[in-house]
Parts: structure tokens; C-alpha cells; sequence
């Protein structure tokens, strides 16, 4: 049986998204969150969440790594993102079996490069450990989103 491209996408992202985990500046929740972008051209481009004293000031993973596409002139490229997360232990590795999605930020922030890029970017949501994904497009997530669009940006 062969399997579904997008399923190979989303594994390839989710371990990609736990790898950029690995390097989670997150001393004070404790909990990592890494994330990884697929670009138009297959480029992975990955993000993982960094935490700050002040809390307010701290940055998601995918914001980090829309930002790094944005960086590279790419925030239209965006076809595809995984997000995972789980508790950190004392000697940093991240564990856990719960999936996790996107916060209403990220979905947000992953809406502006939907909607410039024209597309309905798929969401894949894995647990730091094991194999559960939950598959998802951003317009599931964030029905009725206000973007580029709604300013008459496109």
C-alpha cells in the first residue's frame, strides 16, 4: 500500500518540528514547542519557541519560524507547518504524549502567510513523543480570519 504524500510530509515536518525542540530557550514554563515550515520548493525551515524573563516578550515557535521565512523574502512560500510540544525534564529532553496545536497568536500569524501565499496551509500536530499527528487546515483552526485580504492585501 502506498502511502499519502501529505503523510509523508507531515512525518518529515513533525520530526523536523522535534528536533528544532531540542533548542527551546523555555526555562520558565518548562514546556518545548518546536515548528517546522514546508516551503514551496520542499525547504524545511524550522523555529522553536524562546522564552523571556518578562514572559510577554517570549516568542512562539512559529512565529520564530515564519519570521525566518520572512527573513529570506519567503512568507508567501508557506505550504505547510508541524508543531510539536511536550514538558521539559531536568536534563532538557522534551517528553509527553499529548498533541499540540497551534495557540490563537500563531494561528493568526500563520493566517497573514496563508493568505498572501493564496493557499489554506495544512497543519500537522504531533505530541513530543509517539506517533499521533492530527491533520488540519488553518482555515479549521481559524475560522473567519481577518488578514491581508481584509485590508484589501494580497
Amino acid at each position: 500500500m502506498e502511502i499519502p504524500i501529505e503523510d509523508v510530509a507531515a512525518r518529515v515536518l513533525i520530526d523536523a518540528a522535534r528536533e528544532a525542540a531540542r533548542h527551546a530557550h523555555a526555562p520558565y514554563s518548562r514546556f518545548a514547542v518546536g515548528a517546522a515550515l514546508l516551503m514551496t520548493d520542499g525547504e524545511i525551515i524550522t523555529g522553536t519557541n524562546f522564552e523571556n524573563a518578562s514572559y510577554g516578550l517570549s516568542l512562539c515557535a512559529e512565529t520564530v519560524a515564519l519570521a525566518t521565512a520572512n527573513a529570506r523574502g519567503r512568507l508567501r512560500d508557506v505550504v505547510a507547518v508541524g508543531v510539536v510540544g511536550g514538558l521539559m525534564d531536568a536534563g532538557g529532553r522534551m517528553g509527553g504524549d499529548v498533541v499540540v496545536r497551534p495557540c490563537g497568536r500563531c494561528r493568526q500569524v500563520l493566517n497573514e502567510a496563508a493568505q498572501l501565499g493564496g493557499r489554506d496551509i495544512a497543519v500537522h500536530c504531533g505530541a513530543a513523543q509517539g506517533d499521533a499527528i492530527s491533520h488540519h487546515r488553518l482555515s479549521e483552526l481559524l475560522p473567519m480570519a481577518f488578514g491581508p485580504g481584509d485590508l484589501g492585501i494580497g
